[in-house]
């Protein structure tokens, strides 16, 4: 056996390779092994009912164990490779992490990834948000990762948006502290039309809408304070708009609310005889005469 690993292939012993593969099969093994543990682990947390951290903090500091073990095993691979130590050492150590660090500053990955932890500290939005970014980039969010954070729309297509986007951005969370929104229902009426028909028109069509929820206080009843406010909000050149504050319990209940109430109100403005006029034009015509 000692004859057959001295054996020289291109001038280097067969002992070596041999080693040198048993020995990266060793930390590719334990590696794997980490890594299982590390996803029980936080698997196990996620069944826990009482949790320091929530569902998008477990994630995220698990993505990390996993990104901590996966640098180990590349840099004890590098220390078994001729002319490749010091790389693998340096990764090791804190010098060589903190001179990693500032070689991917100028990196987009580093950012994202330090927009990631911010998100987590500050938790402006959790995983099951409803969030909205940018007029194109609404949703709901499904998962935050080291680099982008994952949201489903209303069209149940995914957005992977970078974590530094989203912290160079004002962001709107509806479901933060309060999930219930407020819906305007605007209508513009004729100028002929007499307003305060219209305005009770339009609250009791909203009132027979299954979604609406009262939102006032017990003050606000006693009071006698409508439950659904319509108002004048302006004075268009052909036409006089209106305003319903409408309330629903989510974002999402709000703007299905809206759609139906636009058209029952439009079909109730039809059999009241109440005018929802078209621009007028008057085009003047010089005659060449």
């Amino acid at each position: 056996m000692q004859q057959i690993l001295d054996h020289k292939i291109f001038g280097v012993p067969l002992s070596e390779p041999i080693f040198f593969g048993l020995k990266v099969l060793i930390i590719i093994i334990v590696a794997k092994i980490a890594l299982i543990v590390v996803r029980r682990l936080f698997r196990r947390a996620d069944k826990r009912s009482a949790n320091v951290l929530d569902v998008t903090g477990r994630r995220y500091f698990e993505r990390i164990c996993r990104f901590i073990i996966y640098v180990i095993a590349i840099s004890s691979v590098l220390v078994l490779i001729p002319g490749m130590e010091k790389i693998g050492n340096s990764l090791l150590t804190s010098a060589g992490i903190l001179a990693a660090a500032i070689g991917l500053a100028a990196q987009e990955a580093l950012s994202n990834f330090i927009g990631g932890l911010f998100i987590i500290i500050s938790k402006p939005f959790r995983v099951g948000d409803y969030i909205q970014i940018d007029a194109d980039n609404r949703g709901t969010v499904k998962e935050i990762t080291l680099r982008h954070t994952v949201i489903l729309n209303a069209e149940n297509r995914t957005i992977i948006v970078p974590n530094s986007k989203i912290n160079s951005n004002t962001i709107v969370n509806s479901t933060a502290v309060d999930p219930k929104t407020c819906a305007f229902v605007e209508i513009n009426i004729a100028y002929t039309e007499n307003i305060d028909r219209a305005i009770e028109v339009m609250r009791d069509v909203i009132l027979q809408h299954p979604l609406l929820i009262d939102v006032r206080s017990e003050a606000d009843i006693e009071a006698g304070k409508p439950q659904v406010r319509v108002k004048v909000i302006s004075l268009d050149d052909s036409s006089i708009r209106l305003r319903a504050w409408a309330w629903a319990t989510t974002t999402l209940n709000a703007f299905e609310m809206k759609c139906d109430l636009l058209k029952s109100i439009k079909e109730r403005f039809d059999t009241e005889g109440i005018e929802i006029p078209y621009p007028y034009y008057n085009q003047i015509v010089q005659s060449s005469n």
